[in-house]
């Protein structure tokens, strides 16, 4: 299976919570262990005058982190947030976004995790940490 594959493939599996906000996984790299996604967020999802409200920009970022580590692990069904910490730098304005994610390390029960927010004019507007729980597939005995 080809790299632009899996990103279509994975891309089948985005939830309703980042549709609306135009998100898909545009890039990974399995030896940094990080993805990048893109995003359209239109007005609708802002407070005043076009700046994005803070919940959806924390959205895209947990969406990054979270991605990055269900690539890096393809075990990994599902990743509960346990602590997210993020910096607003510079107002996040409605239109194309890019979010990067990266792992930081997974154990065998955590995972630390961080990403990055850059605005259409190619500026960091909101950086995040994050610990997260790690969920993986249970292997069946044989």
């Amino acid at each position: 299976m080809s790299k632009q594959d899996e990103i279509d493939q994975l891309n089948t599996l985005i939830p309703p919570c980042l549709e609306v906000l135009n998100g898909r996984l545009v890039d990974f790299d399995l030896e940094e262990q990080s993805c990048e996604m893109a995003f359209d967020v239109s007005e609708q999802y802002c407070h005043s005058i076009n700046v994005v409200q803070g919940g959806n920009v924390t959205v895209m970022l947990d969406a990054a982190m979270a991605h990055a580590a269900f690539i890096v692990d393809r075990d990994i069904v599902a990743l509960p947030s346990l602590e997210i910490k993020v910096s607003f730098l510079e107002p996040t304005l409605a239109g194309p976004l890019r979010a990067r994610g990266k792992v930081i390390k997974l154990g065998n029960s955590i995972a630390f995790l961080e990403g990055s927010l850059i605005n259409g004019a190619g500026e960091v507007s909101a950086r995040a940490t994050s610990t997260a729980k790690l969920v993986r597939r249970t292997k069946k005995l044989s």
